[in-house]
């Protein structure tokens, strides 16, 4: 008797850019935003402007400065902790799985 052929996964049907989306619900992810802020954290929800409800979520902020003497540029990171988070949509830039971003 010939063994069953495997079953291919169930295609994910894709057909607009909110579908992604719809795919890290309730999933970790990684959000880029404007002026060097980073944020990780799992997706409770969205809607079509990005605005985004984020738990258990760590959010790093890079600053750099100057150095007076040298005129050399230091970067500073700063992170934090945070429950429960509001995320404004028009401030986001990128939105991956963590796992997708360190291929990115």
């Amino acid at each position: 008797m010939a063994e069953a052929a495997e079953q291919p996964a169930p295609a994910i049907h894709v057909k607009e850019p909110l579908d992604l989306i719809k795919l890290s619900l309730d999933e970790r992810i990684y959000v880029k935003m404007r002026n060097d802020r980073e944020i990780r954290g799992r997706l409770h929800a969205y809607d079509q402007h990005l605005n985004m409800v984020l738990g258990e979520a760590e959010e790093t902020v890079t600053t750099i400065e100057i150095d007076e003497e040298t005129y050399e540029e230091i970067y500073k990171t700063t992170k934090r902790n945070i429950a429960m988070l509001f995320v404004r949509g028009d401030g986001v830039i990128l939105v991956s799985p963590p796992s997708l971003r360190s291929q990115i």
